[in-house]
């Protein structure tokens, strides 16, 4: 299995417009942060986590010519924006895109790409296959776990494939889920910023969560500006835990 990273920002990315702050100032390309977004390569099979509004960029970067299905956390902007630009893969691939989620989420979905769901459909539209799923499922075969987890008072879930897990926009985990993580040997998990929030994974609580997972490798994702440059927040890590930067490829 192979994992891309195709952003590890939060919901503004980084740099922030307007900011001045030494973070949104670096010139170090790991401070620069799309929206968060990943790509799994996987027994041949091509799955993309959340298609933000940065998707189209991130996909041309990372050359995806291919994709089987969108998985989706949850219905917030900065995870669905760039769900139009599956129109290339529906014309490429001649046929619908499947796309995996929790009812609510691909609900909204439906309301904010609504003319693709009109009985009197526009030509270029994107083609969507809805699955609403929040329990295991195959992609092609291929098997897929949800991990529902808490974004504040908003059920979101991660996604488990293999001995892979990714959570973001999370703060909260349930014992059921914990039992779902048991064997993870490399995880993804959000680490908004220093100070606490209502709705993230501060890097404590990032810290804490990693340890309970007990991945062997444990990357933080969905950074903001606020938790600090890339190179000086690694200096702080365990070894076992290490800052995701757009662009790295982990390899299981």
């Amino acid at each position: 299995m192979k994992v891309t990273f195709l952003g590890t920002g939060t919901s503004q990315g980084v740099p922030v417009i307007g900011c001045e702050c030494e973070v949104c100032l670096s010139m170090d390309y790991r401070d620069k942060r799309l929206r968060s977004s990943i790509h799994i390569e996987a027994e041949r099979r091509s799955i993309i986590i959340d298609t933000g509004p940065d998707f189209r960029q991130q996909a041309l970067r990372e050359n995806i010519k291919h994709v089987d299905a969108i998985l989706f956390t949850h219905g917030h902007k900065d995870h669905t924006a760039g769900l139009d630009d599956v129109r290339a893969y529906n014309f490429l691939q001649k046929m619908d895109m499947p796309i995996y989620g929790r009812r609510e989420a691909l609900d909204q979905i439906k309301i904010e790409f609504y003319y693709a769901f009109e009985e009197k459909k526009y030509p270029g539209i994107p083609q969507l296959l809805f699955a609403k799923k929040s329990e295991s499922f195959l992609v092609n075969g291929l098997p897929v776990t949800p991990l529902p987890v808490m974004h504040h008072q908003l059920p979101v879930l991660g996604f488990r494939i293999g001995a892979f897990s990714y959570i973001t926009d999370a703060n909260s985990i349930s014992a059921s889920t914990y039992e779902k993580l048991k064997g993870t040997e490399v995880l993804v998990i959000n680490a908004l910023q220093r100070e606490k929030h209502i709705s993230h994974f501060n890097l404590e609580e990032a810290l804490v969560e990693a340890s309970k997972i007990g991945a062997t490798k444990t990357y933080f994702t969905h950074i903001s500006h606020k938790l600090g440059k890339h190179k000086q927040v690694e200096k702080e890590l365990p070894v076992s835990v290490a800052l995701a930067f757009d662009g790295l490829s982990i390899t299981l």
